[in-house]
């Protein structure tokens, strides 16, 4: 009998989608999937091998929670390149910039003879932040596709520019405060 599915890390760098089993001489366990990057590829390749059904959520929430790198969806994968080729300076020709901010604004092209929602109606639906609660999405949007490698060589090169500050004082020495005059 089943009893639970769990990611757990190699000593190779790749992880592993397991299963938890419970017999009578004990608990055992199996791999359903070998990955580097958690992709919809991988899930379905466990999915098929399970003995109990994975959800495919619940396997990428546990992906996350393990460290394990997880792919993004494509449209999510490609708007985050956008973003950062953004950040970098680089951006589309005018009419692609066109299309894309109205593709953007209007949705997902309406059925025939649907009437189309506004883009603030489409985006209250979606439970998207209003704008001015996006500033810290901006401010991060060139790091949503960086790598967790990527991400741990700027946390380095920032924990190595802090200790290059100097300290306010040596440690045991005192603090003198200067006398105040007979003005105060």
């Amino acid at each position: 009998m089943p009893t639970m599915a769990y990611i757990t890390a190699r000593k190779n760098g790749t992880w592993e989608i397991r299963e938890s089993v419970s017999t009578p001489e004990g608990p055992r366990s199996r791999t359903l999937a070998s990955f580097r990057t958690l992709s919809d590829d991988v899930i379905q390749h466990a999915q098929a091998r399970a003995a109990k059904p994975l959800d495919e959520e619940d396997v990428r929430d546990a992906a996350h929670r393990a460290g394990a790198p997880v792919d993004l969806a494509t449209a999510d994968r490609a708007a985050g390149d956008l973003l950062r080729e953004l950040a970098d300076g680089h951006e589309p020709h005018p009419i692609l910039r066109a299309l894309l901010i109205d593709a953007l604004q209007e949705g997902p092209p309406a059925r025939l003879g649907a009437a189309r929602k506004t883009w603030q109606e489409t985006r209250a639906e979606a439970g998207v932040p209003q704008m001015e609660e996006l500033d810290n999405a901006r401010a991060s949007a060139a790091w949503l596709t960086r790598t967790p490698a990527e991400r741990g060589a700027a946390l380095d090169d920032l924990l190595h520019l802090a200790d290059q500050f100097p300290s306010g004082r040596r440690i045991g020495e005192h603090l003198s405060f200067p006398r105040l005059g007979n003005a105060a």
